[in-house]
């Protein structure tokens, strides 16, 4: 079965993002992927050695680029330190061909490290998007209280979501998600994943966190909550994306991760001789 995956980032996060597609390719041999990359202003020759880059680490996958016109989106309300880059991942939709039904969006500060076929294949017939919640109590009530009184039952992470598209083109009204930003402008932390809680929550489909969105930041907390079973052999046979979420990115020169070994494994993996160090990827 083809696979389509969803990409939406600048220039800073290429070589995370070639770190993230060489785990997914690694651990899904013979899996054949179309990945649309949407943006606005990568240039032209790091598009190219993208392109080269995935033919060259897979057979069956090809890159489509789908670059976005700054004029689309004039009338879009923006935020300090946020672009109407953050509307991409909401209105993909839009953008991609009509013939797709799904995609499955992936963050570039993730690693794959299993088969990712069965969540691709989650049933999401009369759901927006499947996505995880990361289920520490502090986070979900902070995060309630935040976007009173929008009535969301749970608050979802953006990085990973498969998205019915099919239902996103009859659902998804753009102005309400303008409206809403213009609206709540002083609460909005995470803009894009405030946008999709408060609106869509309800229309969310709940995947397993330590599975499809495993915070890489919270071994000890998910081990001690499952008794144990969740330990690092448990982690590596059954967690399908492993996502480092927050500030402290594992490219990072002070990054000392649980997972840190892991991905720099996956990182010298990826980049071979070029520059493994990231320091300046992300800033």
């Amino acid at each position: 079965m083809h696979m389509n995956i969803l990409i939406t980032l600048d220039s800073n996060y290429i070589k995370p993002l070639k770190v993230m597609l060489k785990s997914l390719f690694l651990n899904n041999q013979g899996e054949s992927f179309s990945i649309y990359l949407v943006h606005s202003r990568i240039k032209d020759e790091e598009l190219k050695d993208l392109d080269h880059y995935i033919q060259e680490n897979s057979n069956n996958s090809r890159l489509n680029v789908i670059q976005i016109d700054d004029s689309y989106f004039v009338d879009a309300p923006t935020l300090l330190h946020y672009t109407k880059e953050m509307y991409y991942r909401l209105l993909a939709f839009k953008f991609l061909p009509q013939e797709l039904d799904r995609i499955l969006y992936l963050d570039p500060d993730i690693l794959i490290i299993n088969s990712i076929r069965e969540l691709y294949q989650t049933d999401i017939t009369g759901y927006l998007y499947a996505a995880a919640y990361h289920d520490k109590i502090s986070v979900k009530e902070i995060n309630k209280i935040r976007l009173f009184p929008y009535d969301i039952e749970a608050y979802y992470n953006s990085g990973v979501l498969l998205m019915n598209l099919e239902y996103q083109r009859q659902k998804i009204d753009e102005k309400e998600i303008y409206e809403f930003v213009e609206e709540n402008r002083s609460k909005l932390i995470m803009p894009d994943q405030d946008i999709l809680n408060a609106l869509y929550s309800k229309e969310i489909k709940s995947l397993d966190e330590k599975r499809y969105n495993y915070d890489a930041r919270f071994y000890r907390y998910y081990k001690l909550m499952n008794n144990g079973k969740w330990d690092m052999d448990y982690v590596m046979k059954n967690t399908v994306i492993l996502h480092f979420c927050g500030k402290k990115k594992p490219w990072k020169r002070n990054y000392r991760g649980k997972f840190h070994a892991l991905y720099k494994h996956y990182e010298n993996l990826a980049l071979g001789r070029e520059d493994t160090e990231l320091d300046r990827a992300a800033e």
